[in-house]
C-alpha cells in the first residue's frame, strides 16, 4: 500500500527547498563551516538582506540548517540529517526499482530455459 503525504510532509518542505538555485548555493556555503546571515548576504551582491534571510528561513524550515544566536548575529550551519528522509525516499525508489529489474530478468531467465 502507498502512504500517501500531506500537506507539510519533511520530504515536500526539502524538495521545495533545495529546488531554488539560491538556496541550493546557501546551503553549499554552510556545508563545512558556520557562517553569519551577513556574510551569505555577501555572496550574493544582487539579493537585497532581506530576500537572503527570507531563503535562510526556508532552509530553517525544512531543517536543511541549524540557527544560533550569536551576539547581534545569526549563525548557520547545514544539517545532514535534514537531507534523510529525502535520501530514504530516494533509497525507496532505487531499491523498488532494482527489485522489479531482478524478478523480471529472472522470469525471462526462467523461461529461456
Amino acid at each position: 500500500m502507498i502512504e500517501v503525504k500531506q500537506e507539510g510532509d519533511p520530504i515536500d518542505l526539502v524538495a521545495r527547498a533545495l529546488a531554488d538555485r539560491t538556496r541550493r548555493d546557501l546551503l553549499r556555503l554552510v556545508r563545512d563551516t558556520e557562517r553569519s546571515a551577513g556574510d551569505l548576504a555577501g555572496h550574493f551582491p544582487h539579493m537585497s538582506r532581506p530576500a537572503v534571510s527570507q531563503h535562510l528561513r526556508l532552509l530553517h524550515d525544512a531543517k536543511l540548517v541549524t540557527v544560533r544566536p550569536h551576539g547581534n548575529h545569526r549563525m548557520y550551519r547545514a544539517r545532514s540529517e535534514g537531507l534523510s528522509e529525502m535520501w530514504q525516499f530516494v533509497d525507496d525508489m532505487w531499491s523498488d526499482s532494482l527489485s522489479r529489474l531482478k524478478a523480471a530478468a529472472e522470469r525471462e531467465e526462467r523461461d529461456r530455459t
